[in-house]
């Protein structure tokens, strides 16, 4: 119950704070003439709102579980297909997520393409 809240919740603030909308998205990584700036504050106010759970969890000794903290191939290789597919849609997964349950027609051709890539990843991983 409390997942389906957050859920609920985090998609929300995606829809309200425009992460939803490619458009904006792409106006905010375009930088020149047009650009728009506004996403910068989602940021910002995602980090104040996370960091000081991190600091906490940290302090207390539960810091959440890491990855290996190795920069190798496979990383890189994600990370850039990771940003060309955010930089050319305009949707990185959680507000592709929230898109695709709107019926947005980009999602609806993103999504499904996402979970192949994952099970590709995995695949790849395991093999």
């Amino acid at each position: 119950m409390l997942a389906g809240l957050s859920g609920l919740l985090f998609g929300a603030g995606l829809v309200i704070s425009g992460m939803a909308d490619p458009g904006k998205v792409l106006a905010f990584l375009r930088l020149g003439p047009g650009w728009d700036a506004s996403l910068m504050f989602v940021m910002g106010s995602a980090l104040a709102v996370t960091l000081p759970g991190f600091w906490w969890l940290r302090r207390s000794g539960r810091a959440p579980a890491t990855a290996a903290g190795r920069i190798d191939a496979p990383l890189l290789v994600g990370a850039a297909l990771f940003g060309l597919g955010w930089g050319l849609a305009g949707y990185c997964p959680g507000p592709a997520l929230v898109a695709f349950s709107q019926g947005a027609t980009g999602a609806l051709w993103l999504v499904p393409a996402m979970f192949v890539g994952q099970w590709l990843a995995d695949w790849y991983t395991r093999r």
